[in-house]
């Protein structure tokens, strides 16, 4: 075999479309052996394989096809199979060649005759195609039957219509029973095919069919066997008997020497666990799926990467599969990156009070690796297991102050990052350490690290004493800051002149920062949140003291996990692409149809609760509403819900308030914003609907909400201003 390709890498020179013709010209006299015009037929192969365009010598190639000779045959199909689609005026003079082989007595010819046939699809093939596909799937041969099995998918790809009308689908259903594994794996495949068009049949299996396929699963190749038990999800069991028989019967599947039959079969016995009632079964099933996982962890990172991609859904599914097993993860020196980072984010969802010091200990060693990103993950992945394994949370702390003391800049500002997670998930715990991350402020200088610590600044401005000098550095380039952190900045402002409202910074810095947010700022959402802030603390202060300073939600594990009926529904693509991208293919694939758990008495009642009903794609329909919209109630400010004792009540000077109902009607003319904000059409429409009118603009006098403190490069606000700007 070695010396054939040997002699063969000769016919791969660039060669010229005169002198290919000239010698086929040349070789149909004496040439009883047909060996010149097979040599030449392998140059023009070969060329073809290089990229070079042969579609010149049509005419000429076409005329070998007398030949009596297979290998000559399957290069001018091969030829036909490159060129046919483009030379469709020429193809009529191939037709006669192609329905005398359809007829031949060697079945390699028939086969060959009508898979290329299914490669070529122009109106003038189709119509012979159909006739002769008729006979070849009825073939005596199953090597002839298997190939028209899979021209019939090429066929309806080509012309769904005329595949339905000639009841092709039908005769496909009928090779599900054929004696012969090959064709019935065949079958399988372009009903599959077929089913996963949007436009295409629905294919769905009953219980005697897929007891016969896998009777035939033995004897099939490997792809047969990929291609069997795929189609098994589309067999919807009615009885929880049912889906456990089966589910045993594809088990054994799980020793086999291929990663895909593997995977394959988990993703059977993954959807077949959907409905059944057994627990001893599901347990001992999950137990049978771990060793042929972790064994396929041993080949290359390629192979490994997608089952890490494909592992990582299967145990936020089914957590038992792998719980034992949080050493295999650990990541080798010589893994590639994107493995390493992979094992990563399994470590963290295996991790339990059980093996949390181990996980923790490994993770504190990836945080002093070269790779600066691989370290990042590694430091985030700490503090996520703190957040996870409350038992682990003091020793994930220790270890990240240990990360912060090393003074590295990237490990600082990802150890900061996740702190401010943790002390949402254990408040009032590990305040201490606050201090020691005031220490290090100067060292964060990206956006997602600084805005974590602006808000812990915020949070806990009654802790920290140097809070409103801590601000003040803070605040300096304000508009120089990313939004995120602007953002913060804004908050953490707000809730330090909330606790802090006696201090003259803690005023000068909310005043500066709200004229900034609503004067310069160009981001739309900024400006309306310092709108907001400003109009709450010059109404009513103690509203702003209960929403800017509500209790705030305990972050908890759950927030990460997948939800539960997305994560059935990908399951369901294990093993494929969509299982690597976590994504379902009908969002990156043009034309797929998804894929979704079926309702059936057998159904368990937890999945039957987060069903995700399939739809097919139309067009949505237009809403409309007659009439105007709904009138809003108008409250005034002394009206407002009071706050609770709990919370610091910031003081605005009296003067604010008793300016707010003085003025009327000269509203405009007080400093602040003024007419900017969009808020006088409100007040307009508030006039026309309330039964009692509002007489003051609640923007007026907004610069002595602050003690009378200003901004430097505050301004007003004109009206010109941004603001205007088939079935079985």
């Amino acid at each position: 075999m070695a010396s054939q390709a040997g002699q063969d890498a000769k016919f791969f020179q660039r060669g010229k479309i005169q002198e290919f013709r000239a010698e086929l010209h040349a070789a149909e006299s004496k040439d009883k052996k047909f060996t010149k015009r097979r040599m030449v037929l392998k140059k023009i192969v070969a060329n073809i394989t290089m990229g070079n365009d042969m579609s010149p010598l049509f005419s000429d190639v076409v005329q070998c096809l007398g030949i009596p000779s297979l290998e000559i045959k399957k290069m001018v199909y091969l030829f036909l199979v490159c060129y046919g689609r483009s030379k469709s005026d020429q193809i009529n003079m191939v037709i006669p060649s192609f329905l005398q082989d359809c007829n031949d007595r060697n079945p390699l010819i028939r086969a060959l005759a009508i898979r290329t046939m299914s490669y070529i699809p122009v109106p003038a093939v189709l119509e012979p195609l159909t006739e002769q596909l008729r006979h070849c799937l009825k073939d005596r041969d199953p090597y002839v039957r298997k190939t028209a099995a899979i021209s019939v998918a090429k066929l309806y790809t080509a012309d769904p219509r005329k595949a339905e009308k000639g009841k092709f689908v039908e005769m496909l259903r009928d090779l599900l029973l054929d004696s012969n594994a090959t064709v019935v794996s065949n079958a399988v495949a372009a009903l599959s095919e077929i089913g996963d068009r949007q436009d295409g049949v629905t294919f769905r299996l009953n219980l005697t069919v897929a007891n016969k396929l896998l009777t035939a699963l033995g004897e099939s190749s490997e792809w047969g066997q990929i291609y069997i038990l795929d189609s098994l999800l589309r067999y919807v069991p009615e009885k929880h008997e049912d889906a456990e028989l089966m589910a045993e019967r594809v088990v054994v599947q799980l020793g086999h020497a291929n990663s895909a039959v593997v995977l394959t079969s988990i993703k059977v016995l993954l959807y077949l666990m959907n409905y059944m009632e057994n627990r001893k079964l599901m347990d001992y099933l999950c137990k049978k799926m771990g060793p042929p996982l972790v064994t396929i962890l041993s080949s290359g990172p390629e192979v490994q990467y997608v089952a890490l991609r494909n592992i990582l859904l299967i145990i936020q599914r089914r957590p038992s599969v792998l719980k034992n097993d949080v050493k295999v993860f650990f990541c080798k020196y010589n893994d590639p990156i994107y493995v390493k980072l992979a094992k990563l984010e399994i470590m963290y969802r295996l991790a339990r009070e059980e093996n949390a010091r181990e996980v923790l200990a490994e993770l504190q060693e990836y945080a002093s690796e070269v790779d600066v990103d691989f370290v990042r993950k590694s430091v985030r992945a700490i503090g996520r297991v703190a957040i996870k394994v409350e038992a682990a949370a003091d020793s994930c702390i220790k270890a990240l102050l240990e990360l912060i003391e090393t003074k590295v800049t990237y490990v600082v500002q990802e150890a900061v990052i996740v702190i401010k997670d943790v002390f949402r998930r254990y408040p009032g715990k590990y305040e201490g350490i606050i201090p020691t991350l005031c220490e290090n402020l100067d060292a964060l200088d990206e956006p997602e690290s600084k805005a974590a610590m602006v808000w812990i600044i915020g949070q806990f401005a009654n802790r920290i004493d140097n809070a409103d000098e801590l601000m003040d550095d803070l605040t300096f380039g304000f508009m120089d800051e990313p939004v995120e952190v602007q953002f913060a900045l804004l908050t953490a402002a707000v809730k330090l002149f909330i606790y802090k409202s006696q201090s003259e910074t803690s005023k000068n810095i909310v005043h500066k920062v709200l004229k900034w947010t609503t004067e310069e700022v160009d981001n739309p959402d900024l400006r309306d949140r310092g709108f907001m802030y400003w109009r709450m603390l010059a109404m009513n202060p103690a509203i702003a003291s209960e929403v800017v300073l509500a209790e705030k939600p305990a972050i908890t594990n759950d927030s990460d996990r997948m939800d539960r009926g997305a994560l059935d529904q990908l399951l369901l693509h294990t093993g494929t692409l969509g299982s690597i991208y976590h994504k379902n293919p009908e969002t990156f694939i043009r034309g797929a149809a998804g894929r979704a758990l079926t309702d059936s008495p057998a159904l368990n009642p937890l999945s039957r609760q987060v069903l995700v009903p399939l739809a097919r794609p139309s067009l949505p329909q237009a809403v409309q509403v007659a009439g105007p919209g709904p009138v809003e109630p108008v409250h005034r400010a002394d009206t407002l819900i009071p706050s609770g004792p709990d919370k610091p009540t910031p003081t605005v000077p009296q003067d604010l308030i008793d300016d707010v109902d003085a003025e009327g009607e000269d509203s405009g003319d007080a400093g602040g914003i003024g007419h900017g904000y969009s808020a006088g059409g409100d007040e307009e429409d508030e006039e026309e609907h309330a039964s009692k009118p509002l007489s003051s603009d609640p923007y007026a006098g907004l610069d002595s909400a602050f003690g009378g403190s200003g901004a430097s490069n505050g301004g007003k606000k004109g009206k010109g201003g941004k603001e205007e700007d088939l079935l079985f």
